[in-house]
């Protein structure tokens, strides 16, 4: 029997260990004013050097998952935590361009299977009313987290410099990786006779290969409402990735702010998401819970949430420290607020392609963490910000069309006919 201080005990866990591995997916952003000098980075390969770590991290998800579903969690988690973070220490000690990228996308191999891990650990040790709960409290990690750290990440970089800031980061997470196992209470999953554990990655696969018919194929690449779900994923994870990447550059090179001001203003616009994370998810849950239907539970959310995330550009038009992060947090809380919209794959899906699409869904989104940090580092290029925010505002009012008029009504696609599927 799991006591609730043990399960508390596992969510403080995962918990940390989504804010270290956030930080290290982050701390480039905060060093990245004093490596360009240090090293004669470009603009153009400071957005590939964004951008490698999910070069990786994007297209390992899947054999990530496979892994995470067959090695001990107690094992494993150790395993992956320290390597990125040796991947991490070892940024602050080399020169070279080449390097640094290799070491980025090291980062996100070893990251891979942290999340399929995580949910994992959420199915072993939590019943399944409890489940959104303890997902919820340590997804929040990567928001609250973060608001946290990027003041504490400027300060080591002010006082050690960039490379200390990596060192410092990377030491953390190989103390944290120890920590974590001979802290957690290993379990084997459990459930009782009326509740079955959620699908974990190997199962999901499973039902990818019992529906991946071409017909099923042509299917989640040719709906309009599935390119809606995906389109709207792309543009709100552009704005999640410039606040996680060029965000920090910005405040320092193109609004002058010392490494200690840039991070406590910083801070602000990942409280702001945070808070949007907690009103979409209660509200929309709240509202769905009243039969409200989901055109207004679970659609509005996302439409005012990308409508706010393109007032980004309102700090093109202002000067002082305070209106810049107004404009930028009013953006972040947006993003928040739009974050439930995973809940539209199995609105939408055919309950026989909830896999599939959920990984064309992810796939996709994700490329928005290859693509744009590149081209915000050829916006840039020339010394205006400008156009790189005109690009984030773009983008979400691109999602707002695509869920408007891509998605349209929100209801479940009809399956694939049988003989459509039989036929070779």
């Amino acid at each position: 029997m799991k006591s609730k201080k043990q399960k508390l005990g596992v969510l403080g866990l995962i918990f940390v260990s989504v804010v270290i591995n956030y930080m290290d997916r982050t701390n480039l952003s905060i060093a990245a004013a004093q490596m360009k000098d240090d090293l004669a980075i470009s603009t153009v390969e400071m957005g590939l050097l964004f951008s490698a770590f999910a070069w990786t991290y994007s297209f390992l998800q899947i054999p990530g998952g496979f892994i995470a579903d067959r090695l001990r969690v107690k094992l494993l988690y150790p395993i992956i935590m320290i390597g990125w973070s040796i991947a991490t220490l070892i940024q602050g000690l080399v020169n070279g361009f080449a390097a640094l990228v290799g070491l980025r996308m090291l980062v996100g191999v070893f990251e891979a299977p942290s999340y399929p891990l995580n949910n994992k650990i959420v199915t072993q040790w939590f019943k399944e009313h409890e489940r959104a709960s303890a997902i919820a409290v340590y997804t929040s990690g990567q928001f609250i987290g973060l608001a946290f750290a990027m003041p504490v990440l400027a300060i080591i970089l002010e006082w050690v410099g960039w490379r200390g800031l990596f060192i410092v980061s990377g030491l953390i997470g190989v103390v944290w990786g120890l920590a974590w196992y001979f802290l957690y209470p290993e379990k084997k999953a459990s459930a009782t006779s009326t509740e079955m554990p959620l699908p974990t990655c190997s199962t999901t696969r499973q039902a990818q290969q019992q529906v991946s018919s071409s017909e099923q194929f042509v299917l989640a690449f040719t709906s309009r409402k599935l390119w809606g779900l995906y389109i709207g994923q792309f543009c709100l994870g552009s704005t999640l990735i410039f606040f996680l990447t060029w965000f920090p550059t910005y405040l320092a090179d193109y609004r002058g702010m010392s490494i200690i001001q840039s991070g406590f203003y910083a801070a602000i616009p990942f409280l702001c998401a945070f808070a949007g994370v907690l009103i979409s998810g209660t509200l929309s849950d709240f509202l769905a819970k009243k039969s409200v239907s989901n055109e207004v539970a679970r659609k509005s959310p996302v439409i005012l949430g990308l409508l706010l995330s393109s007032s980004v550009i309102g700090a093109n038009y202002v000067e002082s420290p305070q209106w810049v992060t107004f404009f930028l947090s009013l953006s972040f809380f947006g993003n928040g607020l739009a974050s439930i919209n995973w809940v539209f794959v199995s609105l939408i899906a055919p309950k026989s392609m909830v896999g599939l699409v959920g990984g064309c869904f992810n796939f996709i989104g994700g490329l928005s963490a290859v693509i744009i940090p590149v081209l915000i580092g050829f916006l840039v290029s020339d010394g205006d910000f400008k156009p790189a925010l005109v690009l984030i505002c773009g983008l979400a009012l691109t999602g707002v069309a695509s869920f408007l008029f891509l998605v349209g009504k929100v209801e479940m696609l009809p399956e694939p006919s049988p003989s459509a599927i039989q036929r070779k």
